[in-house]
């Protein structure tokens, strides 16, 4: 059963060494993304599976305690691991980057409360098979935490990555207000094909979330929305 989840922003420019000069602008972020990682610290879960959306087609799948990632793609020279161990049985495969993001909010709490492994959805699955991964989620043990890591629209400005979408803003809108209150039938109700036209990458793990948190009867709270550089960003809780 979920008993608890964070909900973070998945841009590697919230790793200090990512941003460098840049590094100042996300701290607000940083430490909601905190306060929300103690929410579920807090929840003593049995399970803490990080989920988020795969960079390609073929990151898609599970990835066990102990797989390592990296920055270096980003240009420095900054390796994380998700959780404690080896990666024995990760195979070749390393973390996607919002995964990578997820491991380095991780390790940056000192997370140590509970075993971890990640999960990479497929940036186009479908809400009611994100839906149908949620609900298989909550049920792997009796204590279940969730971090999601994912964005909103990419669209938010004439700068930002997918230039400006004057639909972006009511997209963000709408996810943040189904975040806030721990909406799951909000999240579910996200449009997939908007999502992708807007570039929001959140909206299948949001999705997975959803269906996680089924029945579970969360609270939720938005710790920090923004759009900074075009992006919409999110950190909730839901306890």
């Amino acid at each position: 059963m979920l008993v608890a989840a964070a909900v973070c922003p998945a841009p590697p420019l919230l790793v200090p060494e990512v941003a460098a000069g840049a590094a100042a602008e996300l701290g607000d972020a940083r430490t909601a993304c905190s306060d929300a990682l103690a929410v579920l610290a807090a929840s003593r879960p049995d399970l803490l599976v990080v989920v988020g959306a795969a960079d390609t087609p073929d990151a898609a799948g599970p990835y066990p305690q102990g797989t390592p990632g990296s920055f270096r793609g980003f240009g420095v020279a900054a390796d994380v691991r998700l959780g404690r161990g080896d990666g024995d049985g990760a195979g070749p495969r390393t973390l996607p980057a919002p995964l990578a993001v997820g491991a380095w909010l991780l390790e940056h709490a000192r997370w140590g409360a509970a075993p971890l492994e990640g999960l990479a959805v497929a940036a186009d699955l479908a809400p009611a098979q994100c839906l149908e991964a949620g609900r298989r989620l909550a049920a792997r043990e009796e204590r279940v935490a969730l971090l999601v890591m994912g964005d909103g629209s990419a669209c938010r400005t004439l700068k930002a990555p997918g230039y400006l979408d004057e639909r972006a803003a009511d997209f963000d809108a709408a996810a943040g207000r189904a975040l806030a209150a721990a909406d799951t039938a909000g999240l579910a109700a996200l449009d997939p094909g908007l999502a992708r036209e807007l570039q929001a990458a959140g909206r299948a793990p949001w999705q997975v979330l959803a269906g996680a948190a089924e029945g579970a009867g969360l609270d939720g709270r938005l710790l920090y929305e923004a759009a900074p550089y075009g992006v919409g960003y999110f950190v909730a809780a839901w306890s």
